[in-house]
């Protein structure tokens, strides 16, 4: 696995095709809108509000986006939806990557930090899928999280790695922090980069916030047959998250809450903003019910929107900051007791 790990440690020197004439034409036909992940079929969905909840920073590492999606008001709660990962509508231009750290503005964080001895863990790996689990130096914050696959449990990791035998080679395209409960996906790199980044974080379950929004988690387990995560909330209730789909298109997790399903905010996305050029979401989009078009807003205007059906969270223009960086698509959300 040693080897795995170091066939993905790519340069990150970045640079894009000059926007020349027919390039800006090339952008402007591959923005018209966002193409909806292909994901699980639903009988009978249902609209969510989405709110705004960014403040302005000029930090290129703050974590200053913050999108919910919540149950409609008196209606039903949510007991399942999609949520995925495709490529920017800018990623057939991209000649490699930049995804280095940025922190210029950025004022040293007050935040404690505990101190763990590191390591690194297979959980489990077979010819297809591997799942690898880190312990951080430091990390902000100090809980056990039991991660079981199968008879084997560890504890105390602060991130897991879902990683798959693509077409060229091994990648990860999923992570999950379970002291925290942030997930980060990608799809499988398109055939002309060597390697993509992460970029926004969602959240699903009961958010609450400690220092920042997170979902207290008590038990995460895994079956690999199924590539399915349960998923045990503090607050009560689980979740069975589903890998549906991982390839060159997207990545897409179903999210099903079961018979414990959740009113108010259910989900979110954490993202970062400076300018249009400088972030890893810039844009929101969303269309209601039976609607033939999407609205779209920048992120620093959006506020909200009702009877959402479809929402997406990303970037219409080439962004020097993790500019491989994928968009964010919600859908399919169904409602019931």
């Amino acid at each position: 696995m040693d080897l795995v790990v170091r066939f993905f440690e790519t340069s990150k020197e970045v640079a894009c095709r000059p926007s020349t004439g027919a390039l800006a034409a090339l952008f402007a036909i591959l923005s018209v809108g966002p193409a909806a992940i292909p994901g699980p079929a639903y009988a009978e969905p249902i609209g969510v509000t989405a709110t705004n909840e960014t403040v302005p920073t000029l930090c290129a590492e703050e974590d200053n986006v913050y999108v919910t999606l919540a149950s409609p008001t008196g209606g039903e709660p949510i007991t399942r939806f999609s949520v995925g990962a495709r490529h920017p509508a800018y990623v057939g231009t991209i000649i490699s990557d930049m995804s280095a750290a940025d922190y210029s503005n950025c004022e040293r964080s007050k935040e404690q930090f505990f101190e763990f001895d590191t390591r690194r863990v297979t959980l489990y790996e077979d010819r297809s899928i591997w799942l690898i689990g880190y312990v951080y130096e430091r990390y902000w914050l100090d809980k056990d999280v039991p991660v079981r696959v199968g008879d084997r449990v560890e504890h105390g990791l602060h991130m897991i790695q879902l990683w798959v035998q693509g077409p060229r080679g091994p990648e990860e395209f999923l992570v999950l922090y379970p002291p925290d409960g942030y997930w980060r996906l990608r799809p499988l790199m398109p055939a002309h980069l060597k390697g993509t980044a992460y970029g926004s974080s969602v959240l699903f379950g009961p958010i609450e916030t400690k220092a920042r929004p997170i979902v207290d988690i008590d038990a995460v387990s895994f079956d690999p047959e199924t590539r399915t995560f349960d998923i045990a909330f503090s607050r009560g209730g689980h979740a069975v998250v589903t890998v549906k789909q991982a390839d060159d298109a997207g990545t897409v997790l179903d999210v099903d809450f079961g018979d414990t399903p959740l009113t108010g905010v259910f989900a979110g996305v954490r993202s970062m903003y400076v300018t249009p050029g400088n972030a890893d979401a810039s844009d929101v989009g969303w269309r209601g019910e039976a609607e033939r078009a999407w609205h779209f807003e920048p992120l620093p205007t959006f506020t909200e929107a009702d009877d959402v059906r479809e929402l997406w969270v990303g970037r219409h223009i080439v962004s020097r900051h993790n500019t491989s960086a994928p968009d964010t698509v919600f859908d399919g959300f169904e409602g019931g007791e």
